[in-house]
């Protein structure tokens, strides 16, 4: 009748269900019975969380279409415990809800207060309320704590803490520091400023969906956009900026990543990733992305677009919570006219990418200046200058490192893998892109019409947990790019549920239901072998676009060995 807890779950920072550490998961609950559960749960949690003397701990209860969504506030030292509560308060609401006979409750007792007894840890504790106290950021995880950001902080094994009362206050502190988050774009526009502080004379630590990077060197490859990634860059002492992306998976599980940072920027939101943590709707995932907003200080700055009608509306939900912690809304938008959310920050003003000051507009550098934006063509890439260039005047960056850090960025392989990177291939235009939603898509197809081509070609996977509304909802802007050929790829290693060849198959019959005639398809068992189908039919004046999400490597340079 009622579901087993899903996702249980440390909250190491203020999230969506709590504005600090706790824990939290979800429950699939009939409508009928949600009211009943929701509040056997509240009753349950209280008892529980009494009995083990945290009796100012929240209790949060978010319902959703399919359940309920359930967290609860605990000491920043019993997170483990924490979940271990939580999944005992929803055991006990589910028995009462469905008539069964509860757990003992003092067995239950007995064994949270020996787990919590057991995971105490009384100088972390002590530390992090020192800190904050201070208003000193903290960067922890079992294994390091560290102590301020970057160059002003120091690092300590979780048993070594210093003594907060001897601790030397004075040799630590914190550097501009900024999140990234939204749908589309994160990347995009933590490079840009990366590239505008660097220009600035800043060592710049950043990470990414590929890597993070310090100054020149990329310390580790791979998807780095949650808080490991954050952690990384926030310890490494070399650092004088830092710039994270802070994406939906770790927002949710863990909260924000770092706590009073100088900015945070959400670029935009639509459907993505729905259903993961009860967040079933576009307004929810908004909301559930806008927690970046979180970890803003006092004095702290949220850039935001008036020009994307999700992530508009969500930030002007939160406006009045926000001015009352003292963080101000630094809006964008192409058309400087367009004000309807609030005054603008930066925006486009005569062809040139502006900030706003004293009531008027100050140019940075044209569009045609930036190589990525090509021409203006790449209107996403403009409003991604938009955001970076608004968060570097947050950040405290001239304005000459600003319009050097756009004016040297271009949509390369080195500056940013997998953004419309464009290859001439024996006189075929070959685009690497890694575009994976309806909204991305709709981007890159934007910018596709606006090039000249005599023959088109598509390559295309998705990964097996995509609902078939989410690969509807794709095909509805593949089919818009007409291409004469599409390559439809399996996704090794991301079948995720679905039978090998289940997913090609379904976007076949969703493009055949839009119009492509069905001799335009080809079916190959990966990136890499559809990438090698597309190279050896491409001719000159082609258009060759290969949304390659797995086999980057080989894939570039498959691109790479025909272009000679």
């Amino acid at each position: 009748m009622l579901s087993s807890p899903h996702d249980s779950r440390r909250q190491t920072g203020a999230g969506s269900l709590l504005d600090g550490p706790g824990a939290a998961l979800e429950v699939h609950v009939p409508e009928p019975l949600r009211e009943a559960a929701a509040d056997a749960w509240r009753r349950h949690a209280r008892t529980l969380c009494d009995a083990l003397g945290w009796t100012d701990a929240p209790l949060t209860v978010r319902p959703f279409p399919r359940g309920l969504s359930l967290a609860l506030g605990s000491p920043v030292d019993l997170l483990y415990t924490a979940t271990e509560v939580n999944e005992a308060a929803w055991a006990r609401a589910r028995a009462e809800v469905e008539g069964n006979d509860l757990p003992d409750l003092g067995e239950t007792v007995e064994r949270l207060t020996r787990e919590a007894a057991e995971e105490a840890d009384p100088p972390l504790k002590a530390l992090l309320a020192a800190a904050e106290t201070r208003g000193m950021p903290v960067v922890w995880d079992d294994d390091a704590v560290t102590v301020g950001l970057g160059s002003r902080g120091k690092t300590f094994a979780p048993d070594a803490l210093p003594d907060p009362d001897a601790f030397d206050w004075d040799a630590v502190g914190s550097i501009p520091t900024a999140l990234v988050t939204g749908t589309n774009g994160k990347s995009t526009t933590v490079r840009m400023l990366a590239g505008m502080a660097r220009a600035a004379g800043h060592t710049v630590g950043f990470s990414t969906t590929d890597a993070v990077t310090v100054g020149d060197e990329v310390v580790d490859r791979g998807d780095f956009s949650g808080p490991l990634g954050a952690r990384a860059v926030m310890r490494d002492e070399r650092v004088t900026l830092a710039v994270c992306e802070s994406a939906r998976g770790g927002l949710l599980r863990r909260g924000v990543p770092v706590p009073l940072v100088t900015a945070a920027a959400l670029t935009n939101v639509a459907a993505d990733h729905l259903g993961d943590y009860g967040v079933e709707t576009v307004p929810a995932l908004a909301d559930a992305k806008l927690v970046v907003a979180k970890a803003l200080g006092p004095g702290g700055v949220l850039v935001a677009p008036t020009d994307e009608p999700e992530a508009t509306a969500a930030v002007r939900r939160q406006a009045d919570a926000l001015a009352a912690r003292g963080v101000a809304i630094h809006w964008t938008a192409l058309d400087p006219t367009d004000a309807v959310a609030g005054p603008l920050a930066a925006s486009v003003v005569d062809g040139a990418i502006s900030l706003q000051t004293d009531g008027g507009w100050r140019p940075l550098c044209r569009i045609e200046e930036i190589p990525a934006a090509l021409g203006g063509a790449a209107r996403h890439v403009v409003r991604n200058a938009l955001t970076a260039s608004a968060l570097g005047e947050a950040l405290g960056l001239r304005d000459d490192a600003i319009a050097a850090g756009l004016r040297a960025f271009r949509s390369d392989e080195t500056d940013n893998p997998g953004r419309a990177n464009q290859f001439d291939v024996d006189g075929a235009r070959v685009v690497i892109d890694y575009a994976h939603n309806a909204h991305g898509l709709s981007a890159l197809a934007d910018l596709a019409t606006t090039w000249d081509a005599r023959r088109r070609l598509v390559l295309f996977g998705s990964a097996g947990d995509r609902s078939d509304a989410d690969l509807a909802a794709m095909c509805d802007v593949l089919a818009r790019l007409q291409a004469d050929r599409y390559v439809l790829v399996e996704i090794p290693g991301y079948l995720r549920g679905r039978e090998a060849g289940a997913v090609p198959a379904l976007l076949e019959r969703l493009l055949r239901e839009r119009g492509i005639p069905s001799d335009a398809f080809v079916q190959r068992a990966d990136p890499a072998s559809g990438t090698a189908f597309a190279l050896d039919w491409a001719e000159a004046g082609d258009l060759v676009i290969l949304l390659a999400l797995t086999q980057r490597d080989e894939v570039l340079q498959l691109v790479k060995d025909a272009g000679g």
